[in-house]
């Protein structure tokens, strides 16, 4: 069995997308993909999500036939160079399951395995990490009037009845990793107060994922457009580090690099 290796890692964003909110239509070429693979490692990334359908306020869904056009060759050519980790972003089960054949190590499914009712049984089979996040409807709706009573208290419900139902179905939850969903059916006072507690997520034992890069919310706090908002995302991941983060997941490595470099080196003192 794998399990997830403690300690902070930072996980580089890789969307063989046409339509991401940040970054689609830039890495559609393997020449392309492999670059940004390149630049990713360079900066100190310690492991790659690759994701072909976008998640984005709105979205459409994709084919299965089309994601796995887009990703499959992708993962073949980044493991060819590197053996750092590769996680497959996908909610569907015949994507994961191909893409862990073709050389990926983790599943990072935005629907926490409620979007095909096949992904339990390649988790059950399977010895890889998983991430499940929490999300409030689908990406085609789920910005249409985000409703919480206790946003906090409700996303620790949902992983708590998640990871009862999978230690129901015979997962080992050492693999299972929680991302809160930023910016998934969120409003921006959500998505606050969400940061503000995020130790609260770690108290369930298991590794947190965070993933607010480029998002919306930072671009309407700071004014600033997709392209401008690394810094923005550089100090919530010292943040989330400093409240027991083991994971952030954002497109400029280098810049959160070192600002976990700072926040570690507070909170060891």
């Amino acid at each position: 069995m794998t399990e997830v290796r403690t300690g902070v890692r930072i996980m580089g964003i890789i969307n063989v997308t046409p339509d991401s909110f940040s970054d689609g239509g830039r890495y559609c070429t393997l020449d392309g993909i492999v670059a940004q693979a390149d630049a990713l490692v360079a900066a100190g990334a310690d492991l790659l999500d690759v994701g072909g359908e976008s998640t984005r306020p709105f979205a459409l869904p994709v084919s299965e036939e089309e994601e796995l056009r887009r990703v499959v060759p992708a993962i073949v050519a980044i493991r060819k160079k590197y053996s750092l980790p590769i996680s497959i972003d996908t909610c569907k089960a015949e994507v994961a399951r191909q893409a862990l054949m073709a050389g990926a190590d983790m599943i990072n499914d935005v629907s926490a395995l409620r979007h095909d009712p096949a992904m339990i049984d390649l988790v059950r089979t399977s010895t890889v990490p998983v991430v499940i996040m929490h999300m409030q409807k689908t990406p085609g709706d789920m910005q249409v009037e985000p409703y919480y009573q206790d946003v906090v208290g409700e996303i620790l419900d949902f992983f708590r009845e998640r990871l009862s139902w999978l230690r129901a179905q015979g997962v080992d939850c050492r693999r299972i990793i929680l991302d809160p969903g930023i910016g998934f059916g969120k409003t921006l006072s959500h998505n606050l107060l969400i940061l503000k507690k995020l130790s609260a997520f770690s108290a369930l034992g298991q590794p947190v994922l965070l993933g607010h890069s480029r998002k919306r919310f930072l671009g309407n706090i700071t004014g600033r457009q997709e392209g401008e908002r690394d810094l923005a995302t550089a100090v919530v991941s010292a943040l989330a580090v400093m409240q027991g983060v083991s994971i952030v997941r954002v497109h400029d490595v280098a810049s959160s690099k070192q600002a976990i470099q700072i926040a570690e080196a507070i909170d060891a003192v």
